[in-house]
């Protein structure tokens, strides 16, 4: 009820509620869960990718004699996980990576879903548009202003008219509301995507308030970031923006990657995006 959102930055929250109780994390518990329900789900099929540390896409092209019904797999799947480790999980099954996250989203706990291309329309066009992957309060507030309120209307949209707002991150998420996306999964997410961060920050020699300027210092960061990604051949598939101002006070904001990257050009854009979602124009310390 104090309007505090999944994934908020903890700071925005107990400005929301000064009374908020903070409980500490057990990242050792959760680094063994999120092991052994990778481990499951790696037997299941021939290719895995990472996502989170507590989310993983499979391909099981190629296993339709060992699983000839997609949502009858699923369930064994998602039984398993539950009777041997105790915990729930949702599954979403569809022809890309987009719509299998988005229909993992759907209706929770301990679900299956399924968002093929003949169910788009019913299932995901009329949500509100910010419950599309990768459309962040500031794209969904620029959206709402061009009249688009739900997937639906952002699928039905002119591209060019939306791209012409959002850049190119308004033609990615116009493919998204139609159900396009084409990357394939790429195993080198498969080890231990979860528990190595890597990353760089730079404290600025002048408080900044110029968001030219910020641009050029995120692009100096996500080169550094890129370089040190591909000398040790990992991937990223989460991207996090932390600024603290100019009274020390810190704000961060994350965000999970559809595809692992380790291209510089889609780590800035995503960091740019993340950075925007949460900047008020309070000057900069550290980013």
């Amino acid at each position: 009820k104090y309007g505090i959102q999944t994934g908020e930055p903890v700071a925005m929250a107990l400005r929301k509620c000064p009374n908020l109780v903070i409980v500490p994390s057990d990242f050792e518990l959760y680094d063994k869960c999120s092991r052994a329900f990778k481990s499951i789900c790696a037997s299941f099929a021939p290719v895995m990718e990472s996502f989170s540390i507590d989310e993983v896409f499979l391909d099981m092209t190629g296993t339709s004699l060992i699983y000839p019904d997609p949502v009858a797999a699923a369930y064994e799947l998602k039984d398993k996980i539950h009777r041997e480790l105790g915990f729930t999980v949702n599954v979403g099954i569809s022809t890309n990576k987009l719509l299998a996250k988005m229909a993992s989203d759907f209706e929770k706990p301990d679900k299956v879903h399924t968002l093929f291309q003949d169910e788009i329309q019913k299932k995901m066009w009329p949500l509100p548009v910010s419950d599309l992957f990768m459309v962040g309060k500031m794209s969904a507030q620029k959206l709402r202003l061009l009249g688009i309120k739900t997937i639906g209307d952002l699928a039905k949209m002119d591209p060019e008219i939306i791209e012409s707002h959002l850049k190119s991150h308004g033609r990615t998420i116009w493919s998204y509301a139609n159900g396009i996306e084409i990357t394939p999964l790429d195993e080198r997410t498969k080890a231990d995507i979860n528990n190595k961060g890597i990353g760089n920050s730079t404290t600025l020699a002048h408080d900044v308030t110029d968001r030219k300027e910020v641009s050029k210092i995120l692009q100096g960061l996500a080169e550094k970031t890129g370089s040190r990604l591909r000398q040790t051949n990992q991937l990223a598939g989460q991207i996090c923006v932390e600024i603290k101002y100019f009274d020390f006070q810190s704000v961060s904001h994350q965000g999970a990657l559809l595809t692992a990257t380790d291209n510089t050009a889609v780590i800035l854009k995503n960091a740019e995006r993340l950075f925007d979602e949460i900047w008020t124009g309070v000057p900069i310390r550290l980013l």
